[in-house]
């Protein structure tokens, strides 16, 4: 308990208060030994109003709350994090920032509807796609759970709490006997005895005569909600105005639970209709083959709902999680509005489109309004590189090298865009490289653009992706960096394959043309099973170049529609002790969502465990020991 009020001192203007060394520029509210400490939050640092008290639940690691939380038990399921097996329900949640997956909105959101959510979530930066769940929530399910932004003196103070409270009136009180243990702490921003007020729907944010008539409902109730949505996300992120975008690639129909369901079938029943070309990401299933697959009712039938739900409302029903790989492509410069983590991430460094990693459910509202806010990667200063990433001289390896350098320098650079220098790309490796480089690299950073000196398109040298300007930091990875990385992605050591898992992203035709290449002549070994997943148009390429037949002598098997990240029993078979992926992106998701032990290896290592039924426990020789 807090106490009541005649605990407290108020003191104001600066002050040294003696014994602890902390000094305040302004104006706050001590408790009694400095266990307790109270200011109000500005309006910018409060993104989602409300109120709510709970324990503290503190890490200085980011946290992707899709393949990191379970919504339905409130639990950390990363197997990487440091909270891992911690529950969030009803606790003070202080991390940074999210990072990876774009669909940690739909979680929250889950997690919301399900009553498993943390009772205020604190945050260091902005973070949209946490911040998008919440207000989906608060704008769909009149459920609140509140987010406030601190700098980071009061974000380290929030990390020492134990128990945080926030008060309607945006007084945020923080307590626990760690506070009085604190050498220095200096409170920056508005402290004032007054919360400043609320930034109304219409407050002097530039809007088109268009957009006023969205708002006010004359394009029907489902591209009102859509608009208000993309409004509340545009003030949030501080941008300038709305810009029109060409396409939108939707996240959202990924089936986490029924409140995205809900969502997703209350706009279908408006009659909304998508503005711009709109393409579907993969979904949790096989829409055609879900149950001859084995698929439980239970899954199948809300997870084809949902596709059904967004191709209602004007999608195409693509169902890739790579959809650059689709015909015509986004060009240089092109405004587009994706989610999905790996595809926003290659739009952005290797065509030069301009997206922000847009949070599933706003992916859907900016389709169906054609307006997303002018911010972030869409103007040119935010896409030049802040740090500069010179890698060492690197041996011959194999194809493990792309994802593996994709995951730890997206662990290191966080949620600034680097520059990499030092990386020989080929122009005929360079589609799947950087496809492999990117999905890891959107798994451990929250940036959602890199660039690689000579090979990207904003990046003819590392001069001209800085902008002309010294990076902010420096960084030289060695080859003790990866093999770090290699020993994080590779749980088990163990020489027992049971599942291959390739197609995450999606495979593309040239990575089929490779399998193919590796396995013709070849049978995989009756004790492991090899599945591929892909797109239906990669699929009808491949078939029609001879591959699939190629693959399918081989023994493996090919999916459409679903991507691994959402694949669960059957297809995960509970015999299935231990999966081989070449994928980074899986092998850092994998454990905690299916539970199994993991492996991560090269391509052409993948098919020959299939063939011998094992893989050698050793780091690969390319690394060294």
């Amino acid at each position: 308990m807090l106490g009541d009020i005649s605990d407290v001192y108020r003191c104001e203007g600066a002050a040294e208060i003696v014994g602890f060394g902390v000094a305040f520029s302004g104006p706050f509210v001590m408790r009694r030994h400095l266990e307790s400490l109270s200011f109000y939050l500005s309006a910018t640092e409060c993104l989602v109003e409300g109120e709510g008290s709970g324990v503290v639940l503190a890490s200085s690691t980011p946290l992707s709350l899709w393949g990191g939380v379970d919504p339905d038990r409130g639990e950390i399921i990363d197997r990487h994090h440091p909270l891992c097996g911690e529950g969030i329900a009803g606790r003070a949640l202080v991390i940074p920032h999210g990072r990876g997956s774009c669909t940690g909105s739909v979680v929250l959101l889950e997690a919301i509807h399900a009553g498993q959510a943390p009772a205020v979530i604190v945050l260091n930066r902005v973070d949209d796609i946490i911040a998008l769940g919440a207000i989906v929530a608060e704008e769909v399910l009149s459920l609140a759970v509140p987010i406030v932004v601190l700098d980071d003196a009061r974000f380290a103070m929030a990390q020492a709490a134990h128990l945080i409270t926030l008060h309607r009136g945006r007084r945020l009180v923080l307590s626990g006997p760690r506070l009085a243990g604190l050498a220095s702490v200096t409170a920056g921003g508005e402290l004032g005895h007054e919360p400043a007020p609320a930034i109304a729907a219409n407050d002097g944010f530039p809007l088109s005569p268009a957009d006023r008539r969205c708002l006010d409902g004359e394009n029907g109730p489902t591209a009102q909600a859509a608009m208000r949505i993309v409004l509340r996300m545009a003030r949030l992120q501080g941008a300038l105005g709305l810009l029109d975008v060409t396409r939108v690639h939707v996240d959202g129909c990924i089936y986490t639970g029924p409140a995205g369901l809900a969502f997703a079938e209350r706009l279908a029943a408006w009659g909304g209709r998508v503005r711009v070309p709109t393409t579907l990401n993969a979904i949790s299933v096989d829409r055609r083959r879900w149950q001859a697959d084995g698929v439980p009712d239970a899954l199948g039938v809300p997870a084809s709902r949902l596709a059904d739900a967004y191709v209602a409302l004007g999608a195409q029903p693509t169902y890739t999680c790579a959809p650059y790989l689709l015909d015509g492509p986004p060009q240089l410069d092109e405004p587009i509005a994706w989610a999905e983590s790996n595809a926003v991430v290659y739009a952005n460094s290797v065509l030069g489109a301009r997206t922000n990693k847009t949070p599933d459910l706003l992916d859907i509202c900016i389709a169906l309004t054609g307006r997303a806010p002018s911010s972030g990667y869409y103007l040119e200063t935010n896409r030049w590189a802040r740090l500069r990433v010179d890698l060492p001289p690197l041996p011959a390896a194999d194809e493990s090298l792309y994802p593996l350098l994709g995951y730890v320098i997206g662990a290191y650079a966080g949620d600034r865009v680097p520059v990499i220098c030092g990386l020989d790309i080929s122009s005929g490796e360079a589609p799947s490289a950087l496809k492999a480089f990117g999905a890891a690299f959107a798994t451990t950073a929250s940036a959602g653009l890199f660039h690689v000196a000579g090979v990207t398109p904003e990046a003819v040298d590392s001069q001209t992706a800085l902008g002309g300007v010294p990076p902010e930091a420096s960084w030289a990875p060695t080859m003790a960096d990866l093999r770090r990385g290699w020993l994080e992605l590779n749980g088990e050591r163990g020489e027992r394959v049971d599942l291959i898992a390739l197609g995450n992203p999606h495979f593309s035709l040239d990575e089929f043309a490779t399998l193919a290449s590796l396995c013709r002549g070849r049978r995989k070994h009756d004790d492991v099973e090899l599945i591929v997943t892909t797109s239906r148009h990669v699929a009808g390429q491949a078939r029609r170049a001879g591959h699939l037949a190629t693959l399918e002598a081989f023994g493996s098997r090919i999916m459409t529609d679903t991507c691994w990240c959402m694949l669960q029993a059957p297809i995960v078979a509970p015999s299935a002790r231990t999966i081989l992926t070449n994928s980074a992106k899986y092998a850092h998701y994998a454990p905690g969502l299916v539970g199994r032990q993991v492996r991560f290896a090269g391509l052409s290592t993948c098919v020959t465990a299939a063939v011998d039924g094992r893989l050698a426990a050793a780091m690969p020789a390319w690394l060294g020991e």
